[in-house]
């Protein structure tokens, strides 16, 4: 009998070439791994052996650091790996990769050729280059940037999210007097851009609007959400269209 899911917010984008990318909400509970989070493991355990019943039965996933650091996954393991001290992970062939987020963003990144990535992006990885950082490794791995689709999913948004004058000169390159605002997806949309991607898609949702739905760290919220993308064993191969 297979096992369902647990409950989520879908990322269509990547279904037209046998992907699929989902992101947990509130009432899926709490994937924080810490000490304190209850319950947690068993989700995560879940989770991996509900991804089996989808052909995708491996799933890597990382302690988080809030750095640059990409994982390549290409030689087949089983079940569920678990590293130290990295935000993203690409996987070649069947599997999964996720990440654990509350107002960070996470990414999607898929080839048709068969390999995905989901990369945890908060203001440090942003400005540290964590996204340029998973396209280089796509491209040193066969899977040219300009063929590769992104998405980025929920996280807290622009007119939430007000950071201090060192984050913002890190960030965009501008001087600034006082705190202001900033959009993550916004910025992470135009390194994508800039390094040739040219199909890419962001969610509506804001983990601080949305709390109702969605865990927020800005929010006051201990718990944590999962951004997971998978292939399965059939993926199809399809050519990109515009």
């Amino acid at each position: 009998m297979s096992i369902a899911l647990p409950a989520h917010l879908d990322v269509p984008t990547f279904a037209r070439f046998g992907v699929r990318a989902f992101i947990t909400t509130r009432a899926a509970g709490d994937f924080n791994l810490s000490p304190e989070a209850e319950g947690a493991r068993a989700r995560w355990l879940g989770v991996q052996q509900a991804l089996a019943g989808h052909g995708a039965p491996r799933l890597a996933s990382a302690k988080q650091v809030h750095g640059t650091r990409v994982l390549v996954h290409a030689t087949p393991w089983d079940g569920w790996l678990r590293v130290d001290d990295a935000d993203g992970h690409l996987v070649i062939g069947p599997g999964a990769a996720a990440v654990t987020i509350a107002d960070c963003v996470p990414v999607f990144i898929a080839h048709p050729g068969g390999a995905v990535a989901a990369i945890h992006a908060g203001w440090r990885g942003t400005a540290g280059g964590i996204l340029p950082e998973a396209l280089r490794l796509f491209s040193a791995n066969g899977f040219p940037v300009d063929e590769c689709v992104v998405h980025l999913g929920p996280s807290i948004c622009g007119r939430c999210y007000e950071v201090g004058i060192e984050v913002y000169e890190q960030l965009t390159g501008w001087e600034t007097r006082r705190p202001r605002n900033v959009d993550l997806r916004a910025l992470l949309a135009e390194q994508a851009t800039q390094l040739g991607v040219s199909q890419w898609s962001a969610s509506a949702e804001c983990t601080r609007c949305d709390n109702d739905a969605l865990f927020s760290h800005r929010a006051g919220d201990a718990g944590r959400q999962i951004g997971v993308i998978f292939s399965a064993a059939s993926l199809t191969r399809a050519v990109l269209s515009p």
